[in-house]
């Protein structure tokens, strides 16, 4: 893309909603645009390689704030790249975790699921998990 684009333009291009792309700006992960003469936000490609990298990394689950180190680290391009392995490394760990959690949780729904006599609903295991103990 080259020019100028709008925010509505941006926004398609990089698959982002309008009102996140001001919510990047006021938290200021993305850099205030230019104004046009009737006041309107105007974006480079500069923009539109920021916001592409700030989507790409929320994509794979990394913080505001993970973003942000990332972000900066990628603009001093002669530093070591140990620190961005270190908050991939801290992104995968809690990833793994994560995961761990959910493959217990499936078990746990499995047993309850397997538990089921399929007669009605008074008779119903899962219900009766999921109620309060009062």
């Amino acid at each position: 893309m080259s020019g100028q684009l709008t925010i509505g333009k941006l926004a398609g291009a990089t698959g982002t909603k309008v009102e996140t792309i001001r919510y990047y700006e006021q938290i200021g992960l993305l850099p205030a645009p230019a104004r046009s003469a009737s006041n309107y936000r105007t974006y480079d490609a500069g923009h539109l390689r920021r916001l592409s990298f700030i989507r790409r990394a929320r994509d794979l689950g990394f913080s505001i704030d993970q973003v942000r180190e990332l972000m900066g680290l990628a603009d001093r391009r002669d530093q070591s790249c140990m620190a961005v392995d270190v908050i991939a490394n801290q992104h995968r760990d809690a990833i793994t975790r994560k995961i761990a959690d959910l493959t217990a949780l499936a078990s746990e729904l499995d047993a309850l699921i397997d538990s089921c006599s399929r007669n009605t609903v008074a008779d119903c295991r899962i219900i009766e998990a999921l109620a309060p103990s009062v």
